[in-house]
């Protein structure tokens, strides 16, 4: 398999994109942010409550991301199912909480079912939200329905093959470099992530920029460093819910990517998923890092196609 297969990098790659002039606009994902009918925080986690009846389903956004990530996910499925969209503690402008984030946003989750009484409900995680996804299903799996990981797997690719002192000294400086990062170059780092691995159109591209880059460079590197210094594959077994796990691929970036097929980055992200004792794995065509947003309507049908098998 192509060792320079990139997931979700922390730093850019030189893509064709990032030269290219988004035009002045509001900003697309507020100005259409769906009101959400309850809001509460576990654990300084925020969430918010859309849509009833159904199966529940949990909607954990990814690095540095905020809610305004699932608003057309929240549209699709409001009608039909009630949907908890968490933001994590030092994202979108919420204040980070101490302790080890992911674990701690773990025990968030799992209190976020427990207190709301969710009988079988599916986690449907972007990037670090689907690692999160992983160790929640691990550790309770009879408390879940089914897990949907959006470009989110369970060890950082490129990762697979390091010895732990390895691992956790990679884990350590990627937590210093992007902690260093502050005011305008923490927001420069996030306009050069979106535009060249985040997502397809440049101008929500730069609009979503904006919006992360009210999170905190502590907690974001905090994060990152937590989830490039774990490997769940040994526990992947334990994982007896249904698992799909969507894989975006953009053509024109594949010369950057080492010439990487569809089907061989399929195979790829599944032999980074362990022992997964029932799991899918489905690409996203025309997609970068946030699919959801890239390819709305293939996402969300998916994600139908999977609920009605289980």
């Amino acid at each position: 398999m192509k060792a320079t297969l990139l997931f979700a990098a922390l730093f850019t790659i030189a893509a064709p994109g990032y030269a290219q002039e988004a035009p002045a606009q509001p900003n697309r994902f507020l100005a259409a942010l769906p009101a959400a009918a309850e809001r509460f925080e576990i654990k300084g986690m925020l969430v918010e409550r859309h849509g009833s009846g159904g199966r529940p389903l949990i909607l954990v956004p990814g690095l540095s991301s905020g809610g305004w990530v699932w608003q057309q996910m929240v549209r699709d499925f409001a009608s039909t199912n009630t949907l908890y969209v968490v933001t994590l503690p030092g994202f979108d402008g919420r204040p980070a909480v101490a302790g080890e984030p992911f674990d701690n946003a773990r025990d968030a989750l799992a209190e976020l079912i427990a207190s709301r009484k969710l009988v079988g409900p599916v986690v449907v995680g972007h990037s670090i939200g689907a690692t999160l996804a992983y160790a929640l299903a691990q550790q309770a799996p009879e408390r879940l329905g089914g897990v949907v990981g959006i470009d989110g797997l369970a060890v950082f690719p490129r990762t697979e093959d390091l010895k732990p002192e390895q691992r956790a000294a990679m884990a350590e400086g990627m937590r210093k470099q992007l902690s260093a990062l502050t005011g305008p170059a923490f927001a420069g780092q996030q306009q050069q992530y979106m535009r060249s691995i985040g997502m397809v159109d440049i101008g929500k591209a730069d609009d979503a920029a904006r919006l992360s880059a009210r999170s905190d460079p502590q907690a974001v590197g905090a994060y990152a460093g937590a989830v490039v210094g774990r490997d769940l594959r040994p526990g992947m077994a334990k994982v007896t819910v249904p698992v799909l796990l969507l894989t975006p691929y953009y053509a024109p970036d594949a010369p950057y990517l080492g010439n990487i097929s569809m089907q061989e980055k399929v195979e790829y992200y599944r032999a980074l998923m362990g022992e997964t004792p029932k799991l899918e794995v489905e690409a996203i065509d025309k997609a970068r890092h946030f699919p959801m947003i890239d390819q709305p309507e293939a996402v969300a049908d998916a994600v139908r196609r999977f609920l009605k098998r289980l």
